[in-house]
């Protein structure tokens, strides 16, 4: 009989995960052995596990990742030269709470833009703000945000994540526009977020990429400065899956 009030009391207070577990004790007759601490121990781990994974789920959302993408998934045997040590210290996403960055560069199909999205996926279960943006059509929002006097609502957006994901920068130059943009990014972002930037041009050609002689310098030296490179190679992934 002292069931449905206690149940009403978790509802009432938002703890749904207390309510489950209530329900899976009071329906195992194993548990009948517990003593109160014991219940209330269980009952608190299924309140917490619940409320992590609502949170994980709202980050992805937020996130907006390209793929569905884990680090259990990656794929080591591929002939791309990804370094397994690396990338799994990467996972750890220290290198996040340290504010560096990561360049992910390699030719079309190599899985750049997969293995970003697997980062961001682990940001997210370590509790970290991740937001995934395609290189290209970032530039033209904030080319049209800057038109209709969003822009600096929109920049606030871009500084405030933990993690930003930049894919598929390059191979056209940038526009005069574009690298004030970028340098305002990677100015903002500098010792207080990271960036993933993946691009199929080599980092040693970046500087061409960007252009003018002084922007360039200011913002290749914030951004390759001490950051994490996974250079990849090799024929594409997807290639390979097709003829396969």
């Amino acid at each position: 009989m002292l069931h449905h009030p206690i149940l009403e009391r978790l509802h009432e207070l938002g703890l749904e995960g207390m309510v489950k577990g209530f329900r899976d004790l009071a329906a195992n007759t194993e548990s009948r052995g517990l003593d109160h601490a014991e219940w209330l121990g269980l009952l608190l781990e299924q309140e917490v596990t619940l409320r992590r994974q609502k949170r994980f789920e709202a980050r992805t959302r937020t996130a907006k990742l390209r793929q569905a993408a884990s680090m259990e998934d990656v794929n080591y045997k591929a002939a791309r030269g990804l370094d397994r040590t690396l990338f799994l210290r990467l996972a750890s996403c220290d290198w996040i709470r340290e504010h560096r960055h990561c360049l992910i560069t390699g030719p079309c199909g190599v899985g750049k833009s997969w293995l970003a999205c697997a980062l961001g996926d682990k940001a997210c279960r370590e509790n970290l703000s991740v937001l995934y943006q395609r290189s290209s059509r970032l530039f033209a929002a904030l080319a049209l945000a800057r038109g209709d006097g969003r822009y600096a609502r929109l920049m606030r957006q871009l500084t405030r994540v933990d993690l930003l994901i930049l894919d598929d920068w390059g191979p056209e130059p940038l526009t005069a526009e574009q690298r004030r943009d970028l340098l305002e990014i990677v100015d903002d972002r500098y010792d207080r977020g990271s960036l993933i930037i993946t691009s199929q041009v080599p980092i040693e050609r970046w500087y061409e990429t960007v252009g003018d002689p002084t922007l360039a310098d200011a913002i290749l030296d914030r951004l390759v400065h001490s950051a994490y490179r996974i250079e990849l190679k090799g024929e594409s992934l997807r290639k390979q899956r097709a003829a396969a």
